[in-house]
């Protein structure tokens, strides 16, 4: 177990914010769980609330157990890197894949392959979800970051936060929009019925704020290619929000269930096409872009073919 001593050289009003100013390399949310663990001492007492204030000349030791033994075992599952340093891995996610183990998905992630890939991950951002900063839905493809150290994990954690990293989709839709291009506001929680569903839900019933911008990419017929932005990343986000606007994802077994369009699908159509941030070492922006599956390129060709012999 690792130990830290600190003297306070000026007022602070919250001691998380100020552990997190003075050790870097910890992110806030894992300073938060050492309080709450009560492994964090002010003036010789253990202290479990991160809001208390604290002033000059208080003294702080901060206790940081050593990483619990991971449960979970690498497994040799070929992943397709689009970027990789000592600080960052990028991959382009496969259809199926799930990101993190979850009940009834306890092997076979992304997470077992990744150790298998970075066997130095272990411990962190978090036992159970070993670098993952962000992630996709089981049968959504695309770019997903990974940090490979502490530091990483907290910097593009803030920076997903401050919605300075871009997250740019792809996804093709039934129906045609109206407009252009448009911004679909509207806080998304737990659906209310059906609890393996997400839906939008007002903030005052536990809803969180969820944004979604959206372009017409292509028409075809009754069908749309549409890029989408997230400035938010709340789960199954762009599938809610297209849903709610009476344009489902096509292929989506959850929010457009009974629809078909003639193709066999593994899952729905989107793809995180695009991600840009700033890398957490160089401050250098990187930005990667995920080639869509060949499901997803496979079904753009069905229906421009479709549309093109419906102008004859």
């Amino acid at each position: 177990m690792n130990e830290f001593y600190l003297e306070v050289k000026q007022n602070s009003d919250r001691l998380d914010r100020y552990l997190s100013q003075e050790l870097p390399n910890l992110s806030r949310s894992r300073i938060q769980q050492l309080i709450e663990q009560n492994n964090v001492q002010l003036n010789d007492n253990v202290c479990t609330s991160k809001k208390t204030a604290v002033k000059t000349g208080d003294r702080i030791s901060i206790k940081i157990p050593e990483p619990e033994p991971l449960e979970l075992q690498p497994e040799n599952i070929p992943l397709d890197i689009l970027y990789e340093d000592d600080s960052l891995l990028i991959i382009n996610k496969s259809a199926g894949l799930v990101v993190h183990p979850a009940p009834g998905h306890q092997d076979g992630t992304l997470v077992n392959a990744i150790l298998a890939h970075c066997p130095n991950l272990p411990g962190i951002g978090g036992v159970q979800r070993p670098g993952i900063v962000h992630r996709l839905d089981k049968d959504t493809t695309g770019a997903i970051a990974i940090a490979k150290t502490e530091h990483a994990h907290q910097h593009l954690q803030g920076q997903l936060k401050a919605k300075t990293a871009r997250r740019e989709y792809l996804g093709i839709i039934y129906g045609v929009p109206k407009t252009e291009s448009g911004t679909i506001d509207l806080p998304i929680g737990r659906h209310p019925v059906d609890r393996k569903k997400m839906a939008v839900v007002p903030v005052e019933q536990g809803g969180r704020t969820a944004v979604t911008h959206w372009k017409v990419k292509e028409r075809f017929g009754n069908y749309t290619l549409m890029h989408f932005q997230l400035e938010t990343g709340r789960t199954h986000q762009i599938r809610v929000h297209s849903t709610h606007i009476g344009h489902p994802i096509v292929g989506d077994p959850v929010y457009s269930s009974g629809r078909s369009v003639g193709v066999n699908l593994s899952g729905q159509a989107l793809h995180a096409w695009r991600l840009r941030l700033e890398h957490p070492v160089s401050g250098e922006w990187i930005e990667v872009t995920a080639p869509p599956p060949q499901e997803f390129t496979t079904l753009l060709e069905v229906l421009r073919r479709r549309f093109s012999m419906s102008q004859f």
